[in-house]
């Protein structure tokens, strides 16, 4: 009888250390999750309850009523929301496919052995960085009509005959910001890539040399199909990174002229801290993150067929 009543003691016992130990698991995550619900998961609920709401200006400190989807409405009848989603659209595409193309030159380039690889990649870190406030100024001044340094080399060079006043021009406004992120991002790509390309096994090379397979062959058949789950990854992030890229073209044309640079969340920007219409701002946030969480969803089920095959 003594026997099974110390048995079932010890049982006791392993049962409340592993009890304590689960805990203690939590305990190491639990200021990550406090951060997570008072920085993140509270102003997203915070906004979504006021995109059903009619919160302006003039009630801002009364009672809010609940209009259901009279902002989301409101916002996809404005046809600057299009222009706005087109020049999202626009600059991610443009931005992730030459940052993705020229990071991955540099990457290949850098993966190579060559005296001073290790100072030449760390100053292409600069780019990334410089803070973007810093940056976008100095393509702003860059790109300045008056006394832009780009001006000057073309008009050096006999490409243009006159100034042009990149980011005051409704036709290229957009595509001066759009060269300021490539600048921006590169680094970041050329990282990613280059870390996916040193996990890369040494002996498949060397069995495509034997077989008398060139560097294209190689990087067709060898270092693309291995490196798919790492593209994947970045251009995942890239998407989501550059849709929702506010602080550079704020500080570069603040969405002018007009709306010919004007994206999404400069949009949403206006509509709450412009024209005061903190709802439909909220609407447009909304709707953004509908958009990303609809790309993030692919990008899971494509990320599960790449586990099975």
């Amino acid at each position: 009888m003594s026997h099974k009543s110390g048995a079932s003691g010890s049982y006791t016992l392993s049962r409340k250390a592993k009890w304590f130990s689960s805990w203690n698991s939590y305990l190491f995550v639990l200021p990550a999750l406090v951060f997570m619900v008072i920085f993140i998961g509270f102003p997203l609920i915070y906004n979504l309850i006021m995109s059903f709401q009619n919160v302006n200006v003039y009630n801002l400190s009364g009672k809010h009523d609940f209009i259901g989807f009279a902002n989301y409405m409101k916002s996809l009848k404005d046809p600057v929301f299009y222009t706005a989603l087109q020049n999202s659209v626009v600059f991610t595409v443009l931005s992730l496919f030459f940052q993705f193309t020229i990071g991955f030159a540099l990457a290949l380039f850098f993966n190579l052995k060559f005296p001073g690889r290790n100072l030449f990649r760390s100053l292409m870190l600069l780019a990334w960085m410089l803070p973007v406030v810093i940056s976008g100024t100095v393509f702003q001044w860059m790109m300045s009509g008056d006394f832009g340094v780009i001006n000057y080399f073309l008009q050096t060079l006999g490409i243009i005959d006159h100034p042009i006043n990149w980011l005051s021009e409704g036709s290229t406004a957009l595509l001066g910001t759009v060269v300021a992120n490539i600048w921006i991002g590169i680094p970041f790509n050329m990282i990613i890539l280059l870390s996916g390309l040193q996990g890369l096994p040494d002996h498949l090379y060397e069995a495509a040399k034997l077989d008398g397979a060139n560097r294209l062959v190689q990087f067709r058949h060898i270092t693309l199909p291995l490196m798919r789950p790492t593209i994947l990854v970045l251009l995942i992030l890239g998407i989501i990174n550059t849709f929702k890229v506010f602080d550079l073209i704020f500080i570069m044309t603040s969405g002018g002229p007009v709306t010919s640079s004007t994206v999404l969340p400069i949009y949403a920007y206006q509509m709450s801290f412009t024209t005061l219409e903190f709802s439909q701002g909220a609407s447009v946030s909304m709707i953004m993150f509908l958009i990303l969480i609809v790309i993030s969803i692919v990008y899971l089920r494509m990320s599960s067929k790449e586990e099975v095959h």
